[in-house]
């Protein structure tokens, strides 16, 4: 069962990395930072507003929440070979 978030939480919380807006994808239960490029995970309607937590966005992330609609997760970066 997914729980909605409550409106007055979504007004206060911000992206710890950038201190953007973030936006709620009900479906995928996440806190979104496009700025950043971060998805933060809601568990039992709780967000975890941790970035070793968050999920990165990939580059075919679409430019707003849609209803449903599924974000990709980048590759992870590489370091380059010296």
């Amino acid at each position: 069962m997914t729980r909605a978030i409550n409106p007055r939480l979504l007004e206060i919380l911000v992206c710890p990395l950038s201190k953007a807006r973030l936006e709620y994808d009900a479906a995928a239960q996440e806190l979104v930072c496009y700025e950043s490029g971060l998805a933060y995970p809601i568990h039992d309607g709780v967000p975890v507003m941790l970035v070793e937590e968050a999920r990165m966005l990939g580059e075919d992330a679409p430019d707003q929440v849609s209803g449903g609609a599924a974000l990709s997760r980048a590759p992870p970066p590489t370091t380059p070979s010296s």
